[in-house]
């Protein structure tokens, strides 16, 4: 607190009139006194010499974020507060510009390179340039610098100036010192000399020492020349013990100030004028500096308690946009397949930015390396976001045609009669459908519905039709259930193949009734096979008969709509069959070279034969069946030949 102590002495004279007659001189113990007096005051003052840093604090800046503005952005910035602003309120806002520029003019100077080396340029032939961006943020950069540089020359020039006009004021002194002037003229010059010394700015720096202590001198060799009245003096100390306790008091007012940056502006203008205030009285200078001192402390450390409190709130927004990056780098790790994932994700992102901006700021030495770190993470994820929706664009429009082939499709079965057919085509479409993404929503619903339409329109169709026969088929079911009875109660001859006849017409007629109601098939259609089954047993039909006779019938259920397909896979079924039961048959009949002869040989000698001749009769079967089918398929193009 040493700063706080009076720079000088402030001598001023009360009311009192001192009159050309007045006694000049005191006595030597008047004079001990006043001289002890002075000196005391002269030893507590030190020169405080006011640089640019305080000038700066004296002119205030605000603080402004620059992290999201672009570098044209900047340089509007930059020539704004070059051109309306005083070049001693800028200093931080320009370095905070220009770390943003430099940063993002870096990132400017590599996109630029990469393109050139994506043209096919020569990294080695590579030159950088500048855009008119770069160039306009040099010109008031260098404008800056230019008004920074005058600037402080001019003030240079004033400090010399000021350093004259002191030089004269201390010439002016040593006359005064040396003039046999009446007291109270020699005092109102002093009191003239002194306010033109306060009213003098700064000098150069390195003259301050030796222009106070030489002001001192002359100071209290002029107390000492003149010797004021002990009254005037003490009238003097009193004022000044006055104005010393009222500005104790307003600073200790500042206490309860709402501000505190205000309450400190206000506590150095406070400092300022407790300097140029003069001497109190030495019983009283102790306490009233001591109460000066309390207070000022007071402010000072609840300003560093608002620092310090604000350099947590710093930590804790760091924290919290860290927490942010970490949240943003965890959504965008991976790629998501599906839409609406990419607009949660974009939603979530755009969430985060909102939250980023409504927290506070962070310490300068990391605000732009974390914001950094955000902002690519979401110009990252965006990028990609751009060139996937792209590339789905494309897959869309590709879906779109293929969509369009499904419906062309849809309404050309929704025109036909082959009901199963057609109901399977139709089904094969709407699988199809599924299995084709998704098309641009504009045209989404519209394609939609065009096929929807399609496929309601044949089953609307289809179920007309079978309305239509609903009524045929109790009809149809009360026909098959008087063959089943004819079946039942027809007695057959002796005659086998007459039999066979008759049984095949029962199946013909069967065969030749239409749709039943599907409730009823399968039950009826047993019925009717176990009553033959039945028949075939009295008539000692052989199984491999019953089943070829079971066989063509079942052929001749196949409607010919399906037909070319139920042949194709009969086929293959009757030949995979045949061909795995002979390389059975050719496995068991090696199997039984290497058995020799005992009781339990034989035992599994029985076994083989029995599998072997098993596999032999099946084998036979099948291909009587693949005979019966190739007959079946022969006879049908004969028959449409003839058509």
């Amino acid at each position: 607190m040493e700063d706080l102590k009076e720079s000088i002495i402030n001598p001023e004279t009360s009311n009192v009139e001192v009159n050309n007659n007045a006694e000049t001189f005191f006595s030597a113990d008047e004079t001990q006194k006043l001289n002890s007096v002075e000196t005391e005051e002269l030893s507590n003052q030190a020169p405080e010499a006011e640089n640019e840093d305080s000038l700066v604090e004296k002119y205030e800046e605000p603080t402004v974020d620059y992290s999201a503005y672009t570098r044209e952005q900047l340089v509007d910035a930059l020539k704004e507060l070059v051109e309306n602003e005083s070049i001693l309120r800028i200093k931080n806002r320009v370095a905070s510009i220009k770390l943003a520029f430099t940063a993002l003019n870096k990132v400017f100077q590599n996109e630029q390179f990469e393109a050139f080396l994506a043209n096919g340029g020569n990294k080695d032939e590579y030159h950088p340039s500048d855009d008119q961006i770069s160039v306009n943020y040099r010109k008031y950069i260098n404008k800056y610098r230019e008004n920074r540089q005058k600037y402080q020359e001019e003030q240079e020039s004033i400090k010399l100036k000021n350093l004259a006009l002191k030089k004269e004021i201390l010439e002016d002194l040593r006359t005064l010192i040396e003039a046999d002037d009446t007291l109270k003229q020699t005092h109102e010059d002093f009191k003239v000399l002194q306010t033109k010394w306060k009213s003098i700015g700064e000098v150069p720096r390195a003259e301050i020492n030796n222009l106070w202590q030489t002001y001192h001198f002359l100071v209290e060799k002029f107390f000492n020349k003149v010797k004021i009245n002990r009254e005037l003096r003490m009238l003097d100390l009193k004022r000044n013990l006055e104005q010393k306790i009222e500005l104790c008091e307003k600073v200790e007012e500042l206490l309860v100030d709402a501000s505190v940056i205000d309450s400190f502006k206000k506590l150095q203008q406070y400092r300022e004028q407790w300097r140029t205030i003069g001497p109190v009285p030495s019983d009283k200078n102790e306490e009233i500096w001591v109460r000066f001192c309390n207070a000022t402390e007071q402010i000072d450390q609840r300003r560093r308690d608002f620092y310090d409190q604000r350099k947590e709130e710093l930590d804790k927004n760091l924290l919290a946009k860290t927490a942010l990056c970490e949240k943003a780098e965890e959504l965008t790790a991976v790629q998501p397949e599906k839409i609406n994932v990419w607009n949660e994700i974009s939603n979530e992102l755009n969430d985060m930015l909102k939250v980023w901006k409504t927290i506070g700021p962070v310490p300068k030495d990391v605000n732009e390396s974390i914001w950094e770190r955000f902002k690519s993470t979401l110009d990252k994820f965006f990028e990609t976001k751009k060139e996937h929706f792209e590339k789905l664009k494309d897959e869309q429009a590709n879906n779109y045609n293929l969509k369009v082939d499904l419906c062309m499709q849809a309404e050309a079965i929704a025109k036909r009669d082959d009901w199963k057919k057609a109901t399977d085509d139709l089904l094969k479409l709407q699988e199809e459908w599924k299995q084709i993404g998704s098309v641009p929503r504009k045209v989404s619903d519209k394609i939609w519905t065009r096929f929807r339409s399609a496929c309601d329109e044949f089953f609307a169709r289809k179920a007309e039709y079978y309305s239509e026969i609903k009524g045929s088929e109790m009809e149809n079911l009360a026909k098959k259930r008087e063959i089943i009875e004819k079946v039942k109660q027809f007695e057959f001859g002796e005659d086998k193949e007459k039999n066979l006849a008759v049984i095949k017409e029962f199946q013909r007629e069967w065969v030749e009734i239409g749709h039943v109601p599907i409730a009823e098939k399968d039950k009826l259609y047993k019925e009717f096979r176990d009553t033959i089954n039945k028949h075939f047993d009295k008539l000692k039909v052989s199984a491999r008969e019953a089943q070829e006779t079971m066989y063509r019938e079942r052929l001749k259920n196949v409607s010919g709509g399906d037909m070319g397909k139920f042949v194709s896979e009969e086929k293959r079924e009757l030949q995979d069959k045949i061909q795995k039961l002979k390389a059975d048959l050719i496995l068991w009949e090696n199997n039984l070279g290497f058995l020799a002869n005992s009781k339990q040989a034989n035992i599994l000698k029985e076994e083989f034969e029995k599998k072997m001749q098993s596999a032999r009769q099946q084998i036979a079967l099948l291909e009587a069946k693949l005979k019966i089918l190739n007959e079946e398929v022969n006879a049908k193009k004969e028959n449409e030949k003839q058509e």
